[in-house]
């Protein structure tokens, strides 16, 4: 199973001009640098949690159909399944309709369940799932115990933007940010 993105987000979480007001800067010497900053933090939220917190294109590889019928995904929310291909062992790829399959939304993670026997076995990465997931299009979509965690941890680098390389961040959180992420992130046995 191999997961990648097909579409990045459209826009930020917590925008520019709200994350400077946030820190108290005036000017624009440092936009570049709390830009970055804050793209590191979306990156780093989704990361821990799983979640896609604006709307992205996504897609899932399988190297086959699961036996138990049960599409589990790894990026949440998932809000529409957008295509499904199945590709044989000569790599002819052809559609595989939807209509039977029910994406359970309210699962974490996500499930989409399939009646799997209808299928024929494909190749290696023979099944592909493109999906788009995310809270929504615009940032106030977006929880806002989410958008918190990524203002607080931009302030944190922030502060301690001399002593750790842009290229090593994030090195750490503050204190508080574990808080108010816990409640998404993915659990494991």
């Amino acid at each position: 199973m191999s997961l990648f993105m097909t579409e990045p987000a459209l826009g930020q979480v917590v925008p520019l001009a709200d994350m400077k007001a946030w820190l108290r800067l005036d000017g624009s010497d440092e936009d570049d640098l709390v830009g970055e900053l804050i793209a590191v933090a979306t990156r780093h939220l989704e990361r821990e949690t799983g979640l896609a917190l604006l709307s992205q294109g996504w897609r899932l590889t399988l190297d086959g159909w699961p036996t138990d019928g049960t599409i589990v995904f790894a990026r949440t929310p998932v809000r529409t399944i957008d295509a499904v291909k199945a590709y044989d062992a000569d790599g002819t790829g052809r559609d595989v309709q939807t209509g039977g399959f029910v994406l359970d939304r309210d699962r974490r993670p996500v499930r989409l369940y399939i009646d799997g026997s209808a299928f024929a076995v494909p190749a290696d990465n023979g099944v592909e799932v493109d999906f788009t997931a995310g809270f929504g299009d615009a940032a106030s979509d977006v929880p806002d115990d989410l958008k918190h965690a990524i203002r607080l941890h931009v302030a944190h680098l922030y502060e301690f933007r001399g002593a750790v390389p842009m290229a090593q961040q994030p090195a750490s959180v503050p204190a508080g940010y574990d808080r108010l992420i816990d409640g998404y992130r993915r659990r494991a046995l």
